[in-house]
């Protein structure tokens, strides 16, 4: 049986060879034919993630929620050490020095990724601006985020920071953070559906030491290595859980 993979879309255009190493790694590994499918919005990939069309993930934040909570996938590892922060940009040019030197009216430019999305208007109220007299523009990735801002199309920009950190240094030289969130215990996760659970020889179990001793290889190493991570760390269920609900509340 031939299962599917995918990245949330989030990720740095320069971990693209990255996660298809990753992919052929795992298919060794594993002894399974897994197809990786890569997507340039989240919208598409909800699409095909409501259609059950797919069988492990690494997720952001906000899809976990649904991922677990809806679709019974089970949540297996985690970077190590990697908590998906927010940070807002502006112009490099701009006079913004911090959040509160933005004024209503002003516009903010943003992925279609409702944590960072979140997030980042949390770390708008001490200029006491929300939705209501802001205007949002979303854009499918972190790159049309940073067009935007460089062409002064918008005052400010709410990117993850990983995307930001990964950003070409011609990019980053025009454009300025100013305010990053530390909020630590919000990260990405490897999920994998009951449909691989059910249909592959590997269960839970085995999905968990495959991935946690994947650093402990010259190989593995190396292919985390071309991912931007030192190893995976374990991700029980009880650890989703509490981050889905973490979650809820910032965007209730």
């Amino acid at each position: 049986m031939k299962f599917t993979m995918t990245v949330s879309p989030d990720f740095s255009p320069d971990h693209i060879a990255g996660w298809y190493v990753f992919n052929t790694w795992l298919q060794i590994q594993s002894e399974q034919s897994i197809h990786l499918e890569l997507y340039n919005s989240f919208e598409k990939q909800r699409e095909d993630i409501k259609a059950d069309k797919i069988d492990l993930i690494y997720a952001n934040p906000y899809d976990a929620s649904m991922l677990i909570r809806e679709k019974g996938f089970v949540a297996i590892a985690s970077p190590f050490q990697k908590s998906d922060e927010a940070v807002i940009c502006v112009n490099s040019e701009s006079d913004y020095t911090c959040v509160e030197d933005l004024k209503p009216g002003c516009t903010v430019a943003t992925a279609d990724d409702p944590q960072v999305s979140t997030i980042g208007m949390i770390m708008l109220e001490p200029a006491d601006l929300s939705s209501g007299n802001i205007t949002v523009d979303e854009f499918k990735n972190y790159v049309m985020v940073a067009k935007n801002l460089i062409s002064k199309k918008a005052d400010a920009g709410f990117f993850l920071k990983e995307a930001y950190d990964d950003m070409s240094k011609f990019i980053k030289s025009q454009i300025r953070l100013i305010v990053s969130s530390q909020i630590s215990i919000i990260r990405h996760t490897f999920l994998v559906s009951p449909n691989f659970l059910e249909n592959s020889s590997l269960d839970e179990q085995g999905v968990r030491n495959l991935l946690n001793s994947m650093h402990e290889t010259e190989k593995g190493a190396s292919t985390l290595k071309s991912l931007g991570f030192e190893k995976w760390d374990n991700q029980d269920h009880e650890e989703a859980e509490f981050m889905i609900d973490l979650m809820d509340t910032l965007i209730d």
